[in-house]
C-alpha cells in the first residue's frame, strides 16, 4: 500500500470515505456503504475493509454514548444471532466469494427495496406492516447483513430492509442499528485478526483517519437530532439508492 506523503490521492479519499462514515454512524442515512468502494479505488477491498474496521469500532463508541437509551431490545434479539451466524459464514467463505459478487448482491437488493417502497408510494399501495415485527424476515435480514458486513462493512442495506417499513422514529431506529453494528464490529475482529488483515500500516492509516472519522460521527448525530421523520426517512431510502447504484455498478465492472 503506497505511503501516505507520496501518495496524496489515498490519504484525501480515505479521508472522505472516513467522513461518509462518520456520518452514517452518527445516524445520518446509508453513506457508510461508500467507505470500502472509495477506498477500494487505491487499495484492495479487503485491504479497506481493515483500515475502516479500527475506525467503525470506536466511531460505535461513540455512537452508543450518544442513542445507547434508544434501542429497541425486540428487534435486536431477533437480528443478531443471525447476523453472528453471517458473519461465520462470511468467515468460511472469504476466499470463495469475491468483493464484485458481494457489492453487487447487496446493490441489487438496495435497489430493489427501494423500487418497492417507491411502488408502495406511487403505485399499488400495500397493506401497512408498521409496527409487526416478522421474526422470520428479521432474521433472514439480520444474517445477510452479518455476511455482507464482514466481507465489504455493507451491512447496512438488509438491516434497512427489515427496519424501515416498521416505522420506527428516528431515534430508535438509530439506536438500533448503532447498537446492532456495535457487536457486529467488535466480532467482526476475531476473524480479521485471525485472516491476517491487520499489519502496521493499516494501524497506522486507521489512526491518522480517527479524528476526523470521530468529528463526522458527532455531527451526524447533531444532524439526526435535529431532524424530522417526513425528512430523515426520504433522505435515508435516497442515500441507500445512491449506494446501490455505486455497488451495481462495482461489482459488474469487477466482474468484467
Amino acid at each position: 500500500m503506497p505511503g501516505l506523503s507520496s501518495d496524496p490521492y489515498l490519504l484525501a479519499v480515505s479521508v472522505l470515505a472516513v467522513v461518509l462514515v462518520g456520518l452514517s454512524k452518527g445516524g445520518l442515512g446509508g453513506m457508510s456503504l461508500l467507505g470500502v468502494p472509495l477506498m477500494s479505488l487505491y487499495m484492495p477491498p479487503m485491504t479497506a475493509a481493515a483500515v475502516l474496521l479500527p475506525i467503525l469500532i470506536v466511531m460505535d463508541m461513540v455512537s452508543l454514548s450518544v442513542w445507547r437509551r434508544h434501542v429497541d431490545w425486540r428487534i435486536l434479539k431477533i437480528v443478531l444471532p443471525a447476523a453472528v451466524l453471517g458473519i461465520g459464514i462470511g468467515w468460511g467463505t472469504a476466499e470463495v466469494v469475491t468483493d464484485a459478487e458481494v457489492r453487487l448482491i447487496v446493490g441489487v437488493v438496495s435497489l430493489a427495496f427501494v423500487a418497492r417502497v417507491l411502488w408502495q408510494k406511487w403505485g399499488r399501495p400495500a397493506a401497512p406492516v408498521t409496527g409487526t415485527l416478522r421474526p422470520m424476515l428479521g432474521r433472514l435480514c439480520g444474517m445477510v447483513g452479518g455476511f455482507t458486513s464482514f466481507v465489504a462493512h455493507a451491512g447496512a442495506p438488509p438491516l434497512q430492509i427489515y427496519l424501515l417499513p416498521l416505522g420506527l422514529d428516528p431515534k430508535t431506529f438509530t439506536g438500533t442499528c448503532v447498537l446492532f453494528f456495535a457487536v457486529t464490529n467488535a466480532i467482526k475482529l476475531i476473524p480479521y485478526i485471525a485472516l491476517g488483515q491487520f499489519d502496521g500500516a493499516h494501524l497506522m492509516l486507521s489512526a491518522v483517519l480517527m479524528p476526523m472519522g470521530l468529528a463526522a460521527t458527532y455531527l451526524g448525530a447533531w444532524i439526526v437530532r435535529k431532524m424530522r421523520p417526513a425528512i430523515f426517512y426520504p433522505l435515508t431510502y435516497a442515500s441507500i439508492a445512491l449506494v446501490g447504484l455505486k455497488l451495481v455498478q462495482d461489482g459488474i465492472a469487477g466482474m468484467g
